[in-house]
């Protein structure tokens, strides 16, 4: 079933990604690798999205590319702040950014998806 996610605790789990993000540009470190950053199933939405509730989701294809697309500059940002290029890091946070971007895009396509499904019950 499609009402299996909850789209709150989706977006609210990938904003934190910007927390955690700062975190690793202000120390040089995190408790996640550059590859698991980039890896859309070690998230719990990514590894939904996947299965068969979650490809039956509205606009399915968008949101699996938005939701690469964040994973991938999260990654990004996540592999400078490693590299304690904290400048370019920063950089790639501010609004604007390909990652901010990328997590605007995402977070508004599942507010809309939400909306189709909350509209269809």
């Amino acid at each position: 079933m499609r009402s299996q996610i909850d789209f709150g605790e989706v977006v609210h789990n990938h904003s934190h990604w910007k927390f955690l993000l700062k975190k690793a540009i202000e120390s040089g470190e995190c408790e996640l690798s550059v590859a698991h950053a980039r890896d859309v199933h070690h998230c719990a939405f990514g590894r939904w999205l996947h299965s068969s509730a979650g490809r039956s989701l509205p606009n399915y294809s968008e949101v699996v590319e938005l939701h690469q697309r964040f994973h991938e500059e999260a990654a990004n940002v996540l592999e400078l702040a490693l590299q304690r290029h904290h400048y370019q890091a920063s950089e790639q946070l501010k609004l604007g950014s390909r990652f901010s971007q990328a997590s605007a895009n995402l977070i508004s396509k599942l507010s809309d998806v939400r909306e189709t499904i909350e509209n269809s019950n």
